[in-house]
């Protein structure tokens, strides 16, 4: 098996989209997708990108990514903020998702981050069995909060 991690090109986005489908039906939520392939890749390849991302190709197969964007802190400065992160179920348990988290890591080290943050189920076992081995700290306390495009639109 030939595992190589990468940057994400444009050409990438229809299978990352993909994945991204198959992480909503794992975390229960697979209507929730609704971003275009359009929208997709003009916010990641187009006039003013705001992600970026690395795939892992398994013998020129995408079987995982990982995609994130920069925000900034108030009380931290810049960090690097994962937003997604997943490997293809019958890929996992290869080392994939640890060679895509530490391809991540090096990224925020690289670009001098102040750290790097993101947001995990409560009841998604293997992935915070997975964050644990790197010692990674979880909030209590914080809620998501969020208001939908059709929200905005009413203001």
């Amino acid at each position: 098996m030939n595992i190589r991690i990468r940057e994400a090109v444009q050409e990438d986005c229809g299978r990352i989209l993909e994945l991204v489908q198959e992480l909503a039906e794992y975390e229960k939520a697979p209507n929730e997708v609704t971003v275009s392939r359009q929208e997709f890749e003009a916010a990641g390849f187009g006039d003013c990108p705001v992600w970026k991302g690395f795939v892992a190709e398994v013998d020129g197969k995408i079987e995982g990514f990982a995609l994130y964007y920069i925000r900034f802190s108030t009380w931290k400065g810049p960090r690097l903020y994962l937003e997604d992160f997943y490997v293809t179920e019958h890929m996992r348990g290869n080392g994939i998702g640890k060679m895509l988290f530490e391809t991540v890591i090096s990224e925020a080290k690289e670009k001098s981050f102040n750290g790097m943050s993101w947001q995990v189920l409560d009841w998604n076992e293997p992935a915070l069995k997975f964050y644990n081995k790197y010692q990674s700290a979880t909030e209590a306390g914080w809620l998501n909060a969020s208001l939908s495009k059709e929200q905005l639109e009413r203001f």
